[in-house]
């Protein structure tokens, strides 16, 4: 997916936008991977491989006019995006590469001010990337996009009133059909999947929403706004049926394998995980099914993740924290290394997801204490779901509680 996003939400913003934010299990916006400025990144892509000529096209014209920002703009934003959908965030090192040469001047336009928001965001820059996107909203405070965008990333650091306003702004400025997958996940994440769920359920059928990527977003948070509830069968429901017809919806395959090592249909998983070149994330999922199974190979795929951990570390990157906080904790190669590393995760960006992992390592260990930042989050949102009340139960009752 080498195209530019549009402004509508039909044609993928919302998958960008929030899918990249809120939603913890499509990861890919935990990358840590800083490339030097010199430094060579991927130079092609296995999925891209049938639009790699439009992207090439990009890519000449922006050095065949290096000083026009509009096409350094064009490629960055299309890199980004080809990253995004791959989990492959070498490409966001060329992205960032593109715009280097605007990458501290002050003023750009809209469109400028906009991709180097959300470069600084999938470096974790995000104080950087919030004035970015107040400039590129002063520009042009018409588009939706630079709303949606602003409201997720507000989302990912638990500010709840900058988010709620950012989708009110959405909704008078642009269109009230604009703003309604934004409240519905606003609705979720402080305790009301029930009204979120409606919500969704009326978008899903929204004229404007009927494009493949936008339904892959709608469908894929709908499905966690039943899990959130409690209603386990609705989510996987509703993320099998989609997956029959958009098996190429990596978000929804990632949140349907998950859910299904969850509740222990570890074969399930494990088919629905299973890829010919697996993200990481699909990788571990497969290694948490097999290790469920004891189906004998499980050593070998924990050898597999290891080895792509390795590759990366050697690369210089520090990878999606995700996958391998789920391997460090879930799968139980190292919790002490998978403890820090979700205490360090939590202290810079608020994903549920990452809240589970940091109570669960935190208790196989014995320090519930640690992650007492979780509970104190949960309790100033609202947020809940089964699995969190469990966990904070556990923290609570556990005798090292009062122990600091």
């Amino acid at each position: 997916m080498v195209q530019l996003v549009h402004h509508r939400f039909c044609t993928g913003r919302w998958l960008l936008a929030v899918g990249l934010v809120v939603s913890g299990h499509l990861a890919f916006a935990q990358a840590r991977f800083e490339p030097s400025r010199d430094q060579v990144v991927l130079a092609s892509s296995v999925h891209a491989s049938a639009s790699i000529r439009s992207l090439r096209d990009l890519d000449e014209a922006r050095r065949a006019r290096p000083d026009d920002l509009q096409a350094a703009v064009d490629y960055a934003r299309a890199v980004f995006e080809l990253g995004l959908t791959e989990g492959d965030l070498r490409w966001w090192g060329r992205a960032r590469a593109a715009l280097a040469p605007w990458w501290s001047k002050p003023e750009l336009s809209a469109e400028g001010h906009f991709t180097r928001a959300l470069v600084l965001q999938g470096f974790h820059e995000f104080e950087p990337a919030l004035q970015d996107l107040g400039r590129a909203l002063s520009l042009q405070p018409e588009r939706a996009e630079f709303w949606s965008w602003r409201f997720a990333l507000r989302l990912l650091l638990a500010d709840m009133t900058g988010a709620k306003q950012d989708c009110e702004s959405l909704a008078q400025r642009v269109a009230q059909w604009e703003a309604q997958p934004c409240r519905a996940i606003l609705l979720y994440r402080t305790g009301q999947p029930l009204k979120a769920i409606e919500l969704l359920a009326q978008s899903v059928q929204h004229p404007q929403f009927r494009g493949p990527l936008a339904q892959d977003w709608l469908r894929f948070h709908w499905g966690h706004a039943h899990r959130v509830a409690g209603q386990t069968q609705q989510a996987l429901g509703i993320w099998q049926a989609h997956l029959k017809e958009r098996p190429q919806a990596h978000g929804v395959r990632l949140a349907l394998a998950e859910l299904l090592n969850e509740v222990g249909q570890h074969a399930q998983a494990l088919q629905i995980a299973r890829q010919d070149n697996p993200s990481d994330a699909l990788l571990v999922q497969q290694l948490l099914a097999s290790q469920g199974l004891k189906d004998g190979n499980t050593a070998a795929l924990a050898q597999r993740v290891l080895a792509r951990f390795d590759s990366q570390d050697l690369r210089r990157e520090s990878l999606i924290e995700r996958p391998r906080m789920i391997f460090l904790i879930r799968y139980g190669h190292d919790t002490k290394a998978g403890l820090a590393l979700a205490e360090k995760n939590w202290a810079q960006q608020k994903e549920p997801v990452d809240g589970l992992l940091f109570l669960e390592a935190a208790l196989k260990l014995g320090q519930p204490r640690r992650a007492q930042a979780v509970l104190d989050w949960a309790a100033t949102t609202g947020y809940s779901e089964p699995d969190l009340q469990t966990l904070i139960g556990r923290a609570r009752a556990h005798p090292n509680w009062g122990s600091r």
